[in-house]
């Protein structure tokens, strides 16, 4: 289909890599826009390794694009809703989607067949749990030759969740799936309706959800299990082991721009919306040590240190083959790489760190609540708690949401640092706590909504809530360090630097709008009038 208008080109060569710059008057047509989003990826991060590697394609893709240096995550800065922000357009209280696993009031237990007189109230894990086989790669589809034939793993995940797993819809009776639990469109969805090819690759099959209430938004979408089965561990306990798992994804990339679908068995043409997501940033920035050498930051967060700076040096050479790929095929002019992050990951100066036993805190609150309320069930019906407090009720009355809170608010205790050391804690570790209509407000929907958390406790920089010391950094809440990732447009502005705020939610209006499609096709961004990136309208 003809278009006519003058657009945004794409990705241009700097260093070898990229295209030299064309008069504006020139530039080519749009047809793919490859979305590249690194979890954990601070704007710090990515302005630290572009000073210190000025002929890295990490900055050509700077130096020719359009980069946003205030660019934010939504709250909670965690990858479901960093995800569906980047594709939808839209917060939580517009996609419905607040983490993996939460919490719905109105849905029913997973399992439920005969769902008459069922008492609603349900934990909706969306995490490999969902798989028919978590330990395994290929999350039970029963490939040979894993891992390095995962390859071959299905563009299809939706078969390979179990839906004895899922929670159930009272109305229907039927289990409901990631991608009917989101309330909004999606660009694979809009891009779908145009006659477009979509794919995507990421880290659990319970990313189906991105194919959107239709069912049917990514056409490729490759999904191997990151928390299977590696060595010792799984893929995210060894940084190592991390970087191979996203070099499965980037080969999978690279087949889609060569035009082949993810498994390079079926020709099928380049995807106009594709990309992928990578984990080996954010396990470097969590992993206290990994092959012997320090995880995080050097003190005081001022540069990574070396597992981190090996994984950003990964990250850099799967840009690049991107790139080398896109100008070898001619799709470097025709194709907008964007560059951003799910999420970021706090704290960045590890002498911030202090980790705190949230189990303990929530015993406690669940025995506080039944000394008072003798034969009452546990008050805490499901807790996500990373560098954030989140929780949902069995009890949604307003004494029930006060009482969580004052005691949260009243416990103080000890918790340790990055070297293990003691460090003691107040208010939970907590600065200010949302609880029952209060917490609504904070999301910005009404009081009793099925969806959202009952109590959201915001932590002190550097607080990370788990009982053990396997990790020196977390995301999901709303600090800085949680929030500011790098947004770039390559090819969109020859070294632009846009300084005021934007958020990842506007990725989405700006995908359709490089396609020439009308980013109003968005439910989320009818919703929340989220515009394009600014100097890209």
């Amino acid at each position: 289909m003809s278009r006519n208008r003058a657009p945004l080109f794409a990705l241009l060569a700097a260093a070898g890599l990229f295209a030299t710059a064309v008069p504006a008057a020139a530039q080519p047509e749009q047809r793919h826009v490859l979305l590249v989003s690194v979890d954990g990826l601070h704007q710090s991060d990515l302005a630290w390794y572009t000073a210190a590697h000025p002929h890295s394609a990490l900055a050509a893709l700077v130096a020719h694009g359009t980069q946003y240096t205030h660019a934010s995550t939504p709250v909670p800065s965690d990858s479901f809703p960093g995800m569906v922000a980047q594709v939808t357009g839209g917060n939580p209280a517009t996609t419905g989607v607040y983490y993996d696993a939460t919490y719905n009031h109105a849905l029913l237990p997973a399992g439920t067949t005969k769902c008459a007189g069922v008492q609603p109230g349900v934990v909706v894990d969306y995490t490999e749990d969902l798989d028919r086989n978590k330990d395994a790669l290929d999350a039970g589809q029963g490939l040979a030759n894993l891992p390095d034939g995962v390859l071959k793993m299905t563009g299809d995940p939706r078969t390979l969740i179990d839906p004895a797993k899922l929670p159930v819809d009272p109305r229907t009776c039927e289990p409901v799936y990631p991608h009917q639990y989101l309330r909004v469109n999606t660009v694979f969805e809009v891009a779908r309706q145009a006659g477009l090819r979509t794919a995507w690759s990421d880290k659990h099959p319970a990313y189906e959800m991105l194919d959107g209430p239709s069912g049917t938004g990514v056409q490729d979408l490759f999904t191997p299990e990151i928390n299977s089965v590696a060595g010792s561990g799984d893929w995210t306990t060894d940084n190592a082991a991390t970087q191979r798992y996203d070099a499965y994804k980037a080969d999978a990339v690279l087949n889609e721009i060569d035009g082949y679908d993810h498994s390079r068995t079926t020709r099928a043409g380049t995807p106009a919306v594709f990309g992928l997501n990578f984990q080996s940033v954010s396990t470097a920035q969590k992993l206290p040590v990994s092959g012997g050498q320090a995880g995080g930051y050097l003190p005081g967060g001022a540069a990574p240190g070396p597992v981190l700076r090996s994984a950003l040096d990964f990250v850099d050479r799967q840009v690049g083959a991107f790139a080398d790929e896109l100008k070898r095929r001619h799709l470097d002019r025709s194709t907008t790489i964007v560059l951003s992050a799910k999420h970021g990951q706090s704290p960045v100066d590890p002498a911030a760190l202090t980790r705190i036993d949230d189990g303990a805190l929530l015993d406690g609150l669940n025995a506080a609540w039944r000394a008072a309320h003798p034969g009452a069930p546990d008050l805490v019906a499901q807790s996500t708690d990373d560098d954030a407090m989140l929780l949902w009720l069995s009890d949604r009355s307003p004494s029930a949401t006060s009482f969580a809170k004052d005691y949260l608010l009243a416990q103080s205790g000890t918790g340790n640092g990055a070297t293990g050391a003691a460090k003691p804690f107040v208010h939970s570790g907590l600065t200010t706590v949302h609880a029952g209509a209060g917490a609504a407000r904070y999301f910005g929907v009404r009081p009793g909504d099925a969806r959202v958390p009952d109590l959201v406790g915001l932590t002190l920089p550097g607080v990370v809530f788990t009982g053990g010391r396997k990790k020196i950094a977390e995301h999901g809440g709303a600090s800085a360090d949680d929030r500011a990732v790098p947004l770039v447009v390559g090819g969109a502005g020859r070294g632009t630097v846009v300084t005021g705020a934007v958020e990842t939610t506007q990725i989405a209006p700006t995908i359709l709008r490089l396609l020439d499609l009308d980013p109003r096709s968005l439910a989320a961004v009818r919703a929340e009038g989220t515009r394009v990136l600014p100097g890209l309208e």
